[in-house]
């Protein structure tokens, strides 16, 4: 893929329609006490209030800390588990709603990879019948000579050898695992595709072929991708737009360039601070922002801004009115009663307020498509 393919493509994107709605989901996870007769004490509010929206052909990334909610919105989105409450439509239609019937239906079009490559594939079973189960289930392909033939294409199609159909899980690699797990959330061409950090699990060498691997079936299958992931280099240059997540609520959702150029919520800021930078002296040098204190419990969160009790910009304010998520002044939406600043940004963050060269990220390493080559591990 060029430069010139990529900047094609994101503005291609920017003009799509929606193609998912989310309006203020919600999903707490009961505590219960008792043996016998079990009474709700309290609930874990892993997902509090989120709401966002996908535009076909977008990649939209989500990131923030372990336990802040993304792995939980992901299989939400998928209807894999059950909301609390709140609004998700695709195509508008309303999924957190809907019965098994259209359920069945709607995840024709939506499918998930997941985090760990080893515990996502039935192990009793051959790679051919894993990719094949989406085809058995919508009733698909009923001629065993053909459903094997494009079970084979797909393998070939992810950089896997079509001659190991009959293999099990057990006898690959971790990324052939992954791929494994791709070519079956790809068999039904859908037109979402939710990879819930796809690339953890993986070595760093072998991370890049994932994703370019994602990247080309995006670009051929028209795919609109929710990708999630820690690696905030990786979502700068795999995604369109970016939220940000902590504690349940998203804080700050912003085009990938202007959220990484010019960060306008704390959290964000100290996320983007803790990165390291190649050579941290000769022009280089920035006051880090480390953050204070331990995560809260989504059990128990804080008050009003739940990152109240760990921002160095806290005032009484934050502590009594919760920010709302909205424009601070340029295309960022953050919700925070005191954005950062243009020269807190400066004294932070080196690298930001400035666009770096497109073929090359924030570091001046090679984009993720120039690192690694596509052929399986």
């Amino acid at each position: 893929m060029t430069v010139e393919d990529g900047v094609a493509s994101k503005d291609a994107n920017q003009n799509g329609s929606p193609l998912l709605e989310v309006r203020n989901l919600v999903k707490h996870f009961p505590i219960s006490q008792g043996i016998v007769f079990q009474k709700q004490i309290g609930a874990v509010k892993a997902v509090d209030d989120i709401s966002f929206d996908v535009k076909s052909g977008e990649t939209l990334g989500i990131v923030g800390e372990t336990g802040c909610g993304k792995s939980t919105t992901a299989k939400l989105l998928v209807r894999l588990l059950a909301p609390t409450s709140g609004q998700i439509l695709f195509e508008g239609q309303d999924v957190a709603g809907a019965q098994k019937g259209d359920l069945t239906a709607l995840r024709r079009q939506m499918q998930m990879v997941f985090q760990d490559p080893y515990s996502s594939l039935n192990p009793r079973k051959t790679v051919g019948s894993i990719i094949a189960d989406p085809f058995i289930i919508h009733g698909l392909l009923k001629e065993s000579g053909a459903r094997r033939k494009r079970v084979q294409d797909l393998m070939d199609r992810v950089g896997l050898n079509p001659e190991h159909y009959n293999r099990f899980p057990h006898e690959f690699s971790g990324g052939q695992r992954q791929r494994i797990g791709v070519a079956r959330a790809v068999a039904l061409e859908p037109k979402l595709l939710v990879a819930d950090e796809p690339v953890s699990a993986l070595d760093v060498s072998i991370q890049a072929q994932v994703l370019n691997l994602l990247r080309s079936l995006q670009r051929e299958l028209g795919l609109t991708l929710i990708f999630i992931a820690h690696d905030l280099s990786v979502v700068r240059h795999m995604c369109d737009r970016v939220a940000v997540m902590y504690l349940g609520k998203i804080v700050e959702v912003a085009p990938s360039d202007e959220l990484y150029g010019f960060p306008r919520h704390p959290y964000t800021g100290a996320l983007l601070s803790a990165v390291p930078v190649p050579s941290p002296s000769g022009g280089r040098r920035r006051d880090r922002q480390l953050l204070t204190g331990d995560v809260p419990s989504p059990a128990n969160p804080p008050r009003a801004c739940r990152f109240h009790t760990r921002c160095p910009k806290a005032q009484e304010l934050c502590s009594q009115e919760e920010p709302l998520l909205e424009s601070k002044g340029t295309v960022n939406l953050a919700a925070c009663h005191f954005p950062l600043t243009e020269e807190e940004v400066k004294l932070r963050l080196p690298t930001a307020l400035h666009r770096p060269d497109a073929s090359t990220n924030a570091h001046g390493t090679p984009r993720v498509e120039d690192q690694s080559s596509s052929s399986s591990t």
